[in-house]
């Protein structure tokens, strides 16, 4: 989940910008305020709290903060910095530099993308000062999501207005999520290897790392979607932003998924669930010269979901060995899945616990695209995007 820092200034139009962290929290993004203290004159931090499900912030020194200084964390969070309203004031301290509060102080600090919302009396907005300040920020990369014109709180009539919240939104949100092709889905995502027991210390597993997981979880949500990941053991780290569920075992990631599912758009059995499960299992350790284990077939996750996938989308995996294309389209049919990605795991560059992969995708009416070797960031762009086509 991406942060959206919203500075907040002293103007009336302060109130509009609660409807602005209402649609930020609705398309998915963590949103922290930082007002100034003229702001709560004409909002109260309490609203914005209500609002953000965040503590807001006003003082520099404010002696409930946490430990690490905040506007170096905040600065740090954020993936993207709005000022919205925007008055005379703050642009011009922003233009000039001066950091005499928290939000000044935070936008200074932050490298995130910077949109600035101007909203004031018409007069000082056509004043020869404050375009020369807007003109400043313009050179310096800032995004300006200009004044509209408008009756003002004064009674005047002329441009001043601040952008409405829908506008805002939009701005931020294509800014953030530039494909957003994803955008109001939900997306289900396995990763991992799980491990089932064979006694209290002892288990069975293989050498998934959830890496391949990890890079679709975090590239849907970088094209908008909501993410969930049933993740059973890893040694990679799960992207932030996205809802975890963990599992150990293939019945409890059988159990996750057909849950997990029922509100889900795309799902993308990119997990290496084992196949099999110890039928002996002892709850106390095993001691003895020779050990002999009876296994037993585990649940078929991904038919499963083939059964019940209705209008979603189902993705899987084919890590293979030997005649890699036969033995993926056949488990494409068998599993009545929407896209297969079919990988020879013998392959230099490709497989477990490596960056990279070399993989065919494999469509429902039998099209195979054949992909050279690239990072699996690239490949999870790749499988989205073939997904998206569908």
């Amino acid at each position: 989940m991406k942060t959206v820092i919203l500075g907040v200034s002293g103007g009336i139009a302060a109130y509009k910008s609660l409807e602005l962290v209402s649609r930020l929290r609705k398309g998915g993004y963590d949103v922290r305020v930082i007002m100034t203290r003229n702001a709560t004159e004409f909002v109260t931090p309490l609203s914005f709290e209500t609002m953000s499900n965040n503590r807001v912030v006003v003082e520099t020194f404010d002696p409930k903060r946490e430990f690490e200084v905040e506007h170096v964390s905040y600065a740090k969070l954020s993936a993207c910095f709005v000022v919205a309203p925007a008055t005379a004031n703050v642009i011009a301290k922003i233009a000039e530099g001066l950091a005499d509060d928290m939000l000044t102080t935070t936008i200074l600090a932050t490298t995130a993308p910077k949109v600035i919302c101007p909203a004031m009396n018409t007069n000082m907005y056509d004043n020869p000062a404050v375009q020369r300040n807007l003109q400043i920020l313009r050179e310096r990369g800032y995004h300006i999501v200009d004044a509209v014109s408008g009756m003002l709180a004064c009674g005047d009539t002329g441009k001043g207005k601040m952008a409405e919240p829908k506008d805002i939104f939009d701005y931020i949100d294509n800014l953030l999520t530039p494909a957003g092709d994803y955008r109001g889905k939900h997306v289900l995502v396995t990763a991992g290897a799980t491990r089932e027991p064979i006694d209290g210390v002892r288990f069975i597993s293989n050498r998934s790392s959830g890496k391949m997981g990890f890079a679709i979880a975090r590239k849907a949500m970088e094209r908008g979607a909501r993410v969930t990941i049933v993740k059973a053991f890893t040694t990679a780290t799960p992207p932030e932003g996205a809802r975890i569920v963990p599992v150990e075992t293939t019945a409890e990631m059988y159990d996750a998924v057909l849950r997990e599912m029922e509100d889900a758009d795309v799902i993308v059995k990119a997990a290496a669930p084992a196949d099999y499960r110890v039928k002996n299992y002892s709850a106390q350790k095993i001691k003895a010269d020779r050990l002999t284990l009876e296994l037993e077939k585990n649940p078929d996750i991904a038919a499963a979901v083939g059964l019940r996938k209705g209008e979603r989308k189902l993705v899987v995996f084919a890590a293979e060995t030997n005649d890699l294309l036969a033995n993926a389209a056949h488990k494409l049919r068998a599993k009545n899945a929407d896209l297969m990605v079919a990988n020879d795991v013998t392959q230099a560059g490709a497989g477990f616990d490596v960056d990279t992969n070399i993989a065919t995708l494999i469509d429902a009416s039998g099209a195979m695209t054949a992909l050279e070797m690239m990072t699996k960031e690239e490949l999870a762009d790749a499988i989205l995007s073939a997904v998206a086509a569908l």
